[in-house]
């Protein structure tokens, strides 16, 4: 029985790695380890199913060494049984129920990237870096990015229960969201602000994205626009294609904007500006905070490295890893971290994030009230009117633009003495 669990074993990994694995001399010592360490799996295998208590199964044995060896890199890999790669699949299509979050793992906890705009959770009042204690009152301590997901997804209209923990807060945080289609609207809150400094907010970077931000520059141009401000605050990312192409909205032609870096040649990809008509002189500030990750960091550390932007808010979130979906023979799937994402100037984003030119703290007036319910916020957002003059960081990002537009009426730059 041991014998044939080894040699079954033994087989799966060499089909796995065995491309990659020489015979030569340099790598006999490497292939000796290997195969004892598969050697004690094996062991282990055979004493589990001779041994413990109940009777188990040999698959759902190795499915779940397979899923402890993926999660032990890093949040982001995890192996996918063929239930729940079947269900990834669905999930990228069509429209869902759900809370409105992005989420990953930080420091051994569920935390969130940002609140979608808009969207349940974001009414309820959940922030960037928020740690999710509980969903539903089952702890999230050991629970994957997958696991959390499917909780907190499920029919529209059905209540979920998160418990939040807030690292400027004393006590744990309640909320009560109900769950809705979420429907994402890109591009919001397109306008002049004043002396001709036009705003837009990008809210994710997706299919339409482009067309649309094309639409909002040109609306913005035939009104005047002299300055803009591009608002990416909680821009969880998106599309990477996409992002590029914005950025390279700004950008002269054959600019590299980012590149990613891994193990394999296949993996180290570059990606380079290609608008035909780029908007190279139009005074430009990128407002970011901690909930600005991914495809927004991108544009930020790509237009900062350029010096073609002044970048305005809070650190950005720092989430620049590329996740690859690996197909296996029996319908699971590997989701695992094959990349990372650099800066043109060779900044990695991951973990670090994108630093501001100008740090600008929001201050306590200008955030969402607290309510003594903090699930019960959508009949205050109901008929509020945006006025920037309420938010501090875009009223110093046209603080920074107007600067910029003294110097260049007077033939300097800011640098200049």
């Amino acid at each position: 029985m041991r014998k044939n669990i080894f040699i079954c074993f033994l087989f799966a990994v060499i089909l796995f790695v065995g491309a990659r694995v020489g015979f030569s001399d340099s790598k006999k010592k490497s292939n000796d380890q290997l195969y004892k360490q598969v050697e004690l799996f094996s062991d282990t295998l055979a004493i589990i199913q001779k041994e413990y208590v109940k009777e188990t199964k040999t698959k759902d044995l190795i499915y779940g060494a397979l899923k402890g060896m993926l999660a032990s890199l890093d949040p982001h890999s995890q192996f996918m049984d063929p239930d729940t790669y079947n269900e990834l699949k669905v999930d990228t299509q069509g429209k869902f129920g759900g809370l409105g979050i992005e989420i990953t793992i930080k420091d051994g906890l569920l935390t969130v990237i940002t609140p979608i705009e808009d969207t349940p959770a974001w009414k309820a009042g959940i922030k960037a870096n928020d740690h999710i204690v509980k969903i539903n009152d089952e702890l999230t301590r050991d629970m994957t990015l997958t696991d959390a997901v499917k909780k907190m997804r499920g029919l529209p209209k059905e209540p979920v229960n998160i418990t939040v923990l807030r690292d400027n807060e004393k006590k744990l945080l309640e909320f009560k969201i109900i769950r809705d289609i979420i429907k994402i609207k890109d591009i919001k809150h397109v306008r002049i602000l004043e002396n001709g400094i036009g705003y837009i907010r990008l809210t994710e970077f997706r299919e339409n994205t482009l067309q649309e931000f094309n639409n909002a520059l040109s609306k913005l141009s035939k009104q005047g626009m002299k300055a803009l401000i591009l608002d990416l605050r909680n821009n969880p990312g998106g599309l990477l294609d996409v992002a590029v192409k914005v950025t390279g909205k700004f950008l002269p032609s054959n600019k590299m904007i980012a590149y990613t870096r891994g193990r394999q040649d296949k993996q180290n990809l570059e990606f380079f500006s290609d608008a035909r008509n780029p908007i190279l002189d139009l005074p430009l500030v990128i407002m970011i905070n901690e909930g600005s990750a991914s495809g927004s960091e991108i544009v930020a550390g790509a237009l900062q490295d350029y010096k073609r932007a002044i970048i305005i808010g809070m650190k950005s979130f720092g989430k620049g890893s590329v996740q690859t979906v690996i197909p296996l023979g029996d319908g699971s799937a590997l989701r695992m971290t094959t990349s990372h994402y650099f800066t043109p100037s060779g900044k990695i984003i991951h973990g670090k994030g994108v630093a501001p030119d100008i740090v600008v703290q929001k201050k306590e007036a200008d955030k969402k009230p607290e309510l003594d319910k903090p699930g019960d916020t959508e009949k205050q957002d109901q008929g509020k009117e945006f006025n920037y003059k309420d938010d501090e960081q875009i009223v110093r990002a046209v603080n920074a633009l107007e600067v910029i537009g003294f110097y260049k009426k007077s033939g300097r730059t800011p640098l200049e003495k």
